[in-house]
């Protein structure tokens, strides 16, 4: 039998977590709403992910690094 550690009254949280569920949130409504598949572009959009004209990547506002497709 495993033994779990018993919930104190403080409730972790997890930011980063949070904040990737509400992205998949706002996707699946975003996916919802479209006639058809969202284009990247659009994706983009919904995800608030910019372009960095200099460095060529893209960057989720305000501060979330990615690769842009194709690199």
């Amino acid at each position: 039998m495993t033994r779990v550690a018993p919930l104190s009254g403080r409730a972790v949280q997890d930011h980063v977590a949070l904040a990737e569920i509400e992205l998949c949130g706002e996707l699946i409504i975003a996916a919802s709403a479209a006639e058809e598949r969202l284009s990247l572009e659009s994706i983009d959009e919904v995800l608030r992910v910019t372009e960095e004209p200099e460095a060529g990547t893209c960057r989720r506002t305000p501060g979330a690094w990615r690769q842009p497709p194709g690199r």
